[in-house]
């Protein structure tokens, strides 16, 4: 699941409003997925993991919201629809697939963003977002901890937020 931290910079990047046509790729548990649907958003979540399928409808019915969930692999299962936001939360190695999806499907000034924690799959992600002609590139890296209830800080796992305009 998207830790709440990062999970509210990835919406602030993907800058989601009502009416906003969105996919979110890889979308595990749904929390991003769900966090667009209340914000307004008109949700399409793909998610390869039946647990994850299980739990992302599961999420929508508590926070009662309605999305289309894809039981699939991206991009070969991914719908022929235009979207004008996206975010890639998991790849399974089909970046460039994803890319080339987008392409077509994206529309133009649409917004794209990543999470990634595999220096390998954000190096890739940053090539793509560069040789498919986004702008506005964005790359953090966030690293956020929690006090435990003895009072130690515990470190999550760094995350980075790569955010791409489709030009």
């Amino acid at each position: 699941m998207t830790k709440y931290d990062i999970r509210v910079l990835t919406m602030s990047y993907l800058e989601i409003t009502k009416g906003d046509k969105f996919l979110d790729i890889g979308a595990g548990t749904g929390s991003v997925s769900v966090q667009a649907a209340v914000l307004g958003a008109d949700v399409t979540a793909i998610e390869r993991a039946e647990e994850g399928i299980d739990l992302i409808a599961e999420n929508a019915h508590k926070f009662d919201v309605d999305m289309e969930i894809i039981s699939g692999f991206a991009p070969e299962d991914l719908p022929n629809e235009k979207y004008n936001k996206v975010f890639i939360g998991g790849s399974r190695g089909k970046l460039r697939g994803m890319f080339k999806y987008l392409d077509e499907n994206l529309n133009h000034n649409g917004i794209l963003v990543g999470n990634f924690i595999m220096l390998k799959n954000l190096n890739e992600f940053l090539e793509l977002i560069n040789e498919f002609g986004y702008e506005d590139i964005e790359t953090k890296l966030i690293q956020s901890s929690s006090m435990d209830r003895l009072g130690l800080m515990k470190a999550d796992n760094p995350i980075f937020i790569v955010r791409g305009v489709k030009k």
